[in-house]
């Protein structure tokens, strides 16, 4: 194992060599002081906006006691009012929808699930004809062996 001279001459440089070389550029220093800058900066906001909050929830808290009878069953009215609403607006888009689309179906534009109703509708279809069959060969067999029983 043979070292050069240049490797030895990289590794045994005064302290203050190696100091300078590991030492990070101008552009780096920028980057790490702005991002300590704005850092510092959103950490004192947060600070501030939960010192607001706290402040503000002791102050409300004897207005929110005082008002509890008055608040917490207007909350509750106001929230089935907001969910009513939202639930008839969801099942009115949810018609419109239907109604959109029996609408393309019938029209023949021929809406996305077309193909698989048409194909259930067939098999339907099939499935009842054959029923149909078997309902008239089981009369017909049934009939016969009505009149096997009295002797017609």
């Amino acid at each position: 194992m043979s070292i050069t001279m240049s490797e030895l001459s990289r590794y045994y440089r005064p302290v203050t060599q190696r100091l300078y070389d590991s030492t990070p550029s101008s552009r780096q220093a920028v980057r790490f002081m702005t991002a300590i800058t704005i850092g510092t900066s959103l950490l004192l906001l947060s600070a501030l906006t939960l010192t607001g909050t706290v402040i503000a929830l002791i102050l409300a808290t004897p207005i929110l006691v005082l008002f509890s009878p008055i608040l917490i069953p207007a909350g509750i009215v106001l929230f089935l009012s907001i969910t009513g609403f939202v639930f008839s607006a969801c099942c009115g888009a949810t018609a419109i929808a239907a109604l959109s689309w029996i609408y393309n179906y019938v029209a023949g534009t021929h809406p996305p699930g077309a193909d698989q109703l048409d194909y259930a509708r067939m098999k339907i279809l099939d499935k009842a004809k054959d029923m149909k069959e078997m309902a008239k060969g089981y009369g017909n067999h049934a009939g016969n062996a009505h009149d096997a029983n009295h002797g017609y």
